[in-house]
């Protein structure tokens, strides 16, 4: 066993043997064995073309990971065939983490949620960023093709149960916090960056950012 040190001095144990994460977790049941079908179906196609939003996780060749959130219009990501997937890169803050890592490992994990479903869709395999004309025109929102795209070739594709879901209620209108309870993005960002504007100013910059740059 290892250890993970906090800041305090305190020491956290870790488990470092499969065998006895898998002692401690129980069994794999079969129908969680068979579940990954490798390829996206006419039910997956039908999921994922309904979808507004995705999780796109990634990593790098040094092993540092990345989940990188993706939303966009439902059926933003295309499904090629059943074992080709199209993600259009929209303009963002042009970090590009996940083009990067692509770039480097060649992999990818994604998960489709559609909001109010409990249950989601998760696909793994390998990854390649793309330029292809036809492509990205047939991509474009209000005239703007995006500038490249990701094509995930399909190794994994399997449906994940709703106990997150559940847990977290994460829909559930009841269980929404009030936004004054957490700061805004210009807040932080003015504390984490020593920004010389105020919060209420960068919050602003941000919101006529998005107006500009959405597609």
């Amino acid at each position: 066993m290892g250890h993970i040190e906090l800041a305090s001095g305190a020491l956290l144990d870790t488990v470092d043997d499969i065998h006895d994460i898998e002692a401690l977790a129980g069994p794999v049941g079969d129908g969680a064995r068979r579940k990954d079908i490798g390829r996206v179906d006419h039910n997956f196609a039908r999921f994922i073309e309904r979808s507004p939003f995705m999780l796109l996780g990634t990593a790098s060749a040094d092993g540092r990971g990345d989940v990188s959130p993706r939303g966009d219009l439902p059926g933003f990501v295309h499904v090629l065939d059943e074992r080709h997937l199209a993600i259009p890169e929209r303009p963002g803050n042009r970090r590009m983490d996940s083009i990067h890592n692509i770039l480097e490992t060649g992999r990818a994990g994604l998960l489709f949620l559609i909001p109010g479903s409990d249950d989601t869709v998760r696909v793994n395999g390998r990854a390649a960023v793309t330029r292809d004309a036809a492509l990205l025109a047939s991509m474009a929102v209000d005239g703007r093709p995006p500038a490249l795209a990701i094509v995930v070739t399909v190794e994994e594709a399997y449906l994940h149960c709703a106990k997150a879901f559940r847990r977290s209620r994460l829909w559930d209108p009841a269980a929404r916090i009030d936004r004054s309870e957490i700061p805004s993005a210009g807040c932080m960002l003015q504390e984490q960056l020593a920004l010389d504007q105020p919060g209420e100013q960068v919050d602003a910059y941000l919101e006529a950012g998005y107006t500009k740059t959405m597609w």
